[in-house]
């Protein structure tokens, strides 16, 4: 029996979204999304950087970025873990897990101001994507914080820089630049 997707239902009381049509196809979002070597193009809002990014792309598999600042300070973050992949439709990670369901160690959980998961659906709109990012927080208080650091301001920016940067013709399905 083949495995059906998870429907995400946001719970406003505890989570934040971010939908926008843009004008990439799928497919385009999804590599976006899905290969390292296109993420650090795009993933962290400008002036920032993402310095690195580790993608193993199935259920259990790593996923893990590193940004600096304009400053030039370093942020590793704790390696979370891949949820759930629907080529070019869904990607679905964690960070309060950790590679293979692990869960994050309690050091690295207590540290963080929130812990949440992230579920990014893609779906064809026209000849663009109707683009979906929700953000599942635990309770009320990580959503705030999210919220308070700029979950939509950072994540419309990176979502800019995603389709400024797939449309910029040096990016294709399954080819790196």
């Amino acid at each position: 029996m083949a495995a059906q997707s998870l429907q995400h239902a946001p719970d406003p009381a505890r989570d934040l979204v971010l939908e926008r049509v843009v004008d990439v196809p799928p497919e385009l979002a999804w590599a976006a999304w899905t290969q390292p070597e296109h993420m650090k193009k795009w993933f962290t809002p400008a002036p920032w950087t993402t310095i690195d990014c580790e993608i193993d792309l199935r259920p259990g598999g790593i996923f893990r970025t590193s940004m600096r600042s304009p400053e030039g300070q370093e942020f590793h973050h704790d390696p979370g873990c891949i949820l759930e992949v629907v080529p070019n439709r869904k990607l679905a990670w964690t960070a309060a897990l950790g590679p293979g369901y692990r869960p994050q160690p309690r050091a690295a959980a207590a540290a963080a101001p929130f812990l949440f998961s992230a579920v990014i659906t893609m779906e064809p709109h026209g000849a663009g994507t109707k683009y979906t990012a929700l953000a599942m927080h635990s309770d009320a208080d990580g959503k705030e914080k999210h919220a308070e650091v700029g979950f939509h301001q950072g994540w419309g920016a990176a979502l800019d820089q995603l389709v400024a940067y797939m449309k910029g013709g040096t990016a294709t399905p399954g080819a790196v630049p």
